[in-house]
């Protein structure tokens, strides 16, 4: 039997990052992915013939600089874009223009919205600075926070206050201090509302909402990586990871789903595998295991019986993973034409992303009203045409699309969940009608999934593609690192996890399965 030094379970984005890290440490690592294809939610999906698919995530969100050099992902081709998305509330309102010129960006703020506007987003980025010190945002090979570490990197009056924001303020207090017109600067509080609690179960007047936009909107430093765009779509950051695995000696197995993970006297030795054809579970030993799944399944459902004490268990029971969306995706004959006021949309340049917002008021009243089984008439979409500017994901003539919506009545009676659905994409698709009034004529076919289908594809409890809600009571010390919380590490040497339910995730960031390859190493040393 081939002998390993390390089995790593699920090859997302951060399993092939850990296991990547571990083969070229000289680790004989192993790779058990239960799908027939990797990447996990950072992958392309044909959904349709012709037709190539972000099914997921779409974007690298600004990564480390340490992780993206080890990685090499600053060498894939991305798509150079004049625009990275267009912001609007589809009210007859002035669009907000995010240009990658910094220069053009300015001049569109200031002679359009105003200065107001610049002076804000400067305050904005001032603000969520000590909080993404605080939560560790663009640091890697580093456990989260304690209270006290957290508050300690305040170095003034300002700096503390934002860390208060970060563990008990809403969105909307933040934004009510910054951004105080709600008329004039509607799209632009619309668009931070969307970016804070598209990662919640929360409305963004709700407390807790506040770490989650310091999270999204926080300024990474010179030397990361920025937000980036890969032409071919995501799922090439995922293939790029594989052949540099295989590369350097590494073993991928793919529709292996591991059953339970193995221990004695306190420490890992090895993997089951879920039987297969009516045999029993293969046992593959190994003395280190990596877990790219969400922290509680690994911990409750996978961990042999018996190897944790109940009290080393508690932390992980409960943990909010209701997400609340749907994800559709577009098979278009054509470009679809905006209408007044909206005609600079049918510019290619400013196709790549628009965002059709709600006020932080609306989105507010939708959440409190999902929670009671109602569907929003006009749901807060963010959509996307990568084809636009990436050809190769549809067929010549076509164009692939795709929009994510909130909120979907997830606790609804489950005797719904099907009509519920439907309703749903009906609604994103007459949202989108509202400013495109030919959208609808140009699908030649389309399909929407809901949390639970994306729980389904990709093993994201509830649907949650952050394996942990980014409530505050779910973020800082209180999100597992590598060996578990930081107050009460897991006693079961050997076993590490790397999924973007810990600290340094969610997103696109590589950050987890780094830090637990880096532990998994020290482990093994």
């Amino acid at each position: 039997m081939t002998q390993y030094d390390a089995i790593v379970i699920g090859a997302g984005h951060n399993g092939l990052t850990s296991a990547l890290v571990l083969q070229r440490a000289g680790l004989r690592t192993l790779l058990l992915e239960s799908k027939r294809y990797t990447g996990g939610m950072a992958s392309n999906v044909e959904l349709f013939d012709g037709y190539r698919f972000e099914i997921a995530g779409s974007v690298q969100i600004s990564t480390s600089a340490e992780v993206s050099r080890e990685l090499g992902l600053d060498t894939l081709p991305t798509v150079d874009l004049e625009v990275m998305s267009v912001s609007l509330l589809g009210n007859g309102d002035e669009p907000l223009i995010y240009y990658t010129d910094p220069m053009r960006l300015f001049e569109h703020l200031v002679g359009v919205h105003g200065e107001e506007v610049v002076d804000a987003m400067a305050m904005l980025a001032a603000w969520s600075t000590a909080p993404a010190k605080a939560l560790g945002r663009f640091e890697a090979r580093a456990l989260p926070k304690t209270l006290d570490e957290m508050y300690a990197v305040a170095t003034n009056a300002f700096e503390r206050q934002a860390i208060d924001d970060l563990i008990y303020g809403s969105v909307t207090d933040v934004l009510d201090r910054f951004i105080p017109d709600k008329e004039k600067h509607g799209a632009l509080r619309g668009m931070l509302s969307f970016l804070a609690i598209n990662t919640v179960y929360r409305g963004p007047a709700t407390p807790g909402t506040a770490a989650s936009l310091a999270y999204g909107f926080a300024m990474p430093s010179a030397e990361a990586q920025l937000v980036s765009k890969i032409r071919g779509g995501i799922g090439v950051l995922s293939e790029h990871l594989v052949e540099q695995f295989e590369a350097a000696g590494g073993e991928l197995r793919m529709n292996a789903s591991v059953d339970q993970i193995l221990a004695t006297d306190g420490r890992v030795t090895g993997v089951r595998l879920a039987p297969h054809d009516q045999q029993s579970g293969e046992e593959i030993p190994a003395p280190v295991v990596v877990s790219s799944l969400a922290p509680d399944l690994t911990v409750l459902d996978l961990v042999q019986p018996g190897a944790l004490p109940d009290e080393s268990l508690a932390p992980y029971r409960g943990i909010d993973h209701r997400g609340s969306y749907v994800q559709m995706h577009f098979a278009l004959d054509g470009m679809p034409t905006f209408a007044a006021p909206y005609e600079m949309l049918n510019d290619p340049a400013n196709q790549g992303s628009i965002g059709l917002f709600a006020t932080p008021e609306e989105l507010q009243q939708q959440w409190e009203d999902c929670r009671k089984g109602i569907v929003p008439e006009r749901p807060a979409v963010a959509l996307q045409f990568p084809s636009v500017h990436d050809p190769d994901l549809a067929p010549p003539g076509k164009v692939a699309a795709s929009a994510f919506a909130l909120w979907f009545p997830v606790e609804a009676d489950p005797e719904r969940y099907g009509a519920l659905k439907v309703e749903m994409g009906q609604r994103v698709i007459e949202r989108i009608n509202g400013i495109a009034p030919d959208f609808e004529s140009k699908i030649i076919r389309h399909t929407t999934f809901t949390p639970k289908h994306m729980g389904t594809m990709f093993g994201a409890p509830g649907g949650d593609y952050c394996h942990g809600l980014m409530h505050a009571d779910q973020m800082g010390h209180n999100r597992p690192g590598p060996r578990g919380y930081v107050h009460d590490p897991l006693p079961l040497a050997g076993l590490c996890l790397g999924g973007c339910g810990c600290h340094g995730g969610p997103g696109i960031t590589f950050v987890p399965g780094y830090n637990a390859a880096h532990a998994a190493l020290e482990d093994a040393r």
